[in-house]
């Protein structure tokens, strides 16, 4: 994967919490550490994340996205 973005954080899926059309993803980046996202359902889905999925909690000005490889 390669991202324009500088603050990149490497971590563990520890929660996914799906909403009528947005989905509240939870990664641990560090122990005790966790990041929060609202990213939409379908990305949820199109980035088959889960409890346990490596992914990447991307932070660019005041919103994080999720990326995975």
């Amino acid at each position: 994967m390669k991202i324009s973005a500088r603050n990149v954080l490497k971590g563990k899926v520890v929660s996914v919490e799906k909403g009528a059309t947005t989905a509240h993803v939870k990664i641990e980046v560090a122990p005790g550490q966790v990041v929060t996202a609202a990213i939409t359902n379908d990305s949820v889905d199109a980035l088959k994340l889960g409890v346990g999925s490596d992914a990447y909690a991307v932070v660019k000005a005041s919103d994080v996205m999720v990326a995975v490889d």
